[in-house]
């Protein structure tokens, strides 16, 4: 779209370029002055079989539509086919009326992080509405920092930003006039591989970090190099000294193990427009609020907030327990979860109107990574975040406490005895709350693997291969055996056929008591034990074959994921309206 036909579309409200078709039934895409755009755009015949004229009933671009009916004038009743059967006379009722079905899919949206995000979908109708979609979504090269795609398959992390920047009308009064855009509301978002559940991690923009080097690409596509930072501000990792997303996400693996595998940004004036695009965002109050910093004013009980107010609402912090930004996190949690009940529901998912005006605030807020940059990947994500259930997308906060190296504490640092066990539960896939998982029987099966008779170290007989560990691990490995845990019976295979994720235990079914001591002494799960068979070793005898893979932690390091998270006091889940105190 040229930028001339973009500022014209900008001026149309977008609920007015769908228009039902009397002749249908169904809603159809109205661009411009044109009437409704057929689904199925293409020339149409004329009546006598001649061909229609090439350029008749033509819209803007070229696309076939449908003569609308003048205004006033008598509907015309559908043509029946030749040789279907005649519809019955008014009045008839000895057959079930035919349900028509719309072409046009329902929008779906989501949303999460310290402000929002939502995501469409839209049908084969909709196609040029689609591109114009996607011409809205701006996207930041951050590198290897983020993946190359998405997949449908795996569990997936995104690290869900919201900056200070100022953007847009109405916007002059909030933050720093010069800022670039810090860091300031921060969620890694986990959704579980199964689908099951998810956990929304906050990351407080007053933690103290080390920031890592990190490497940007500028606009010419050269890339610079930027020197980490000790013992600074979360917040800093974004925009200070010319840092991008890429070096927020690269911050966040440092502090917490996690790797985000995309990013998704906003700024102050994603919040306004997305909560006006749902007609609002309902919010409970414990007790009332007039805060001269924020200008938020509301009564206690519930309330409905949107544009000014809502983002108001998710940026003031001196209504809230002891006025510092962990009471607003828990705020801004509260705030995430009424707006995803809201995003979620029949009265948003059944009105064109909303889902359309939802549709290009959402892609006109964000921000994000290049593996991620197309609606349709961006349809992906939000289809495979709906599949959980609200009551199983949990809210936390990084554990912290204050920094012991103030006497005044204005800043916080990770609590390295609660926050360990919670990002080792996230990396591990496991839920905060309590579900049915999908593959209960198959987790049954492969924990029972582990039960049984087991053999003597000096009698398990393995060859060690490398399958996508770090370089020098099946050496690490075979050392390690022999020297500190007796398996004399090991050797190093080198490096496997192929790379692999995880690393596996094949053996044979006689192996299986070998394979049961091995498992207990490197601390391998169930499901790195495959049944199967043997292998010759180097002097010609049946062994074993462990393939080291990509989460390889290093030899003695278990690999068995913790059965279930750890408890936490300070949560919340999606399902549930919370009151803010």
């Amino acid at each position: 779209m040229d930028a001339q036909s973009r500022g014209r579309a900008e001026n149309i409200d977008p609920a007015d370029q769908w228009v039902l078709n009397p002749n249908t039934g169904e809603y159809e895409l109205r661009l411009g002055n044109s009437a409704p755009q057929s689904p199925v755009p293409g020339p149409r015949a004329s009546r006598r079989g001649r061909p229609a004229d090439p350029e008749a009933g033509r819209g803007r671009g070229g696309a076939a539509v449908r003569e609308a009916p003048e205004r006033g004038a008598e509907v015309p009743q559908p043509r029946r086919r030749r040789g279907a059967e005649p519809e019955p006379p008014p009045g008839r009722r000895n057959r079930r009326p035919v349900k028509k079905k719309s072409k046009t899919k329902k929008i779906v949206a989501w949303t999460g992080g310290g402000l929002a995000l939502a995501l469409v979908a839209t049908g084969s109708a909709g196609y040029l509405y689609l591109k114009h979609l996607e011409g809205n979504v701006s996207a930041t090269d951050v590198g290897s920092a983020a993946k190359q795609g998405f997949s449908k398959d795996d569990a997936f992390n995104i690290l869900i930003i919201g900056t200070d920047k100022r953007t847009g009308a109405g916007n002059e009064g909030y933050g720093d006039k010069n800022s670039v855009g810090h860091a300031d509301t921060n969620i890694l978002l986990h959704v579980a591989k199964d689908r099951t559940n998810a956990t929304a991690l906050s990351i407080p923009r007053d933690m103290i970090v080390d920031v890592p080097d990190c490497e940007t690409i500028q606009p010419d596509g050269s890339k610079k190099v930027i020197p980490g930072s000790s013992q600074v501000r979360f917040n800093t990792s974004l925009g200070q000294e010319g840092r991008d997303a890429g070096c927020t996400m690269r911050t966040v693996k440092a502090v917490t193990g996690i790797t985000p595998d995309h990013f998704m940004m906003v700024d102050f004036n994603a919040v306004k427009t997305l909560t006006s695009a749902v007609g609002g965002v309902k919010v409970c109050l414990k007790h009332p609020v007039n805060d001269k910093d924020s200008h938020l004013q509301l009564p206690a009980g519930e309330s409905k907030i949107e544009g000014e107010q809502a983002l108001a609402f998710v940026r003031t912090r001196h209504a809230w327990g002891n006025q510092g930004d962990l009471d607003r996190i828990k705020v801004q949690q509260q705030f995430m979860g009424s707006l995803m009940r809201d995003m979620s529901s029949s009265d948003t998912l059944t009105n064109p109107g909303k889902l359309l005006d939802l549709a290009e605030a959402a892609t006109k807020a964000l921000t994000v990574d290049q593996g991620i940059k197309s609606v349709s990947t961006l349809k992906d994500i939000a289809l495979e975040m709906k599949k959980v259930p609200p009551k199983n997308i949990t809210f936390l906060t990084v554990p912290v406490i204050d920094n012991p190296a103030e006497k005044v504490h204005a800043t916080v640092v990770v609590n390295q005895t609660a926050g360990p066990e919670i990002f080792d539960a996230i990396n591990n896939d496991v839920s905060f709350t309590d579900v049915k998982k999908k593959e209960k029987a198959a987790k049954d099966a492969q924990a029972a693997r582990l039960k049984g008779t087991r053999s003597a170290p000096s009698d398990v007989r393995v060859r060690i291969m490398n399958g996508g560990a770090v370089a020098g691990s099946a050496q690490e490995t075979l050392n390690w055996m022999q020297t500190e845990k007796s398996i004399l019976k090991s050797e190093n295979a080198g490096n496997a056929p192929a790379e692999s994720k995880k690393t596996t235990l094949e053996y044979a079914p006689d192996q299986a008591p070998q394979a049961r001591e091995l498992a207990a002494l490197m601390g391998l799960p169930g499901s790195a034990l495959k049944p199967g068979r043997s292998v010759e070793n180097a002097q010609g005898l049946p062994a074993m074959s462990l393939t080291l893979g990509k989460d390889f932690k290093g030899a003695g390091v278990s690999l068995t994921a913790p059965a279930k998270a750890p408890d936490v006091g300070e949560k919340s889940t999606a399902d549930k309206v919370e009151c803010a105190s």
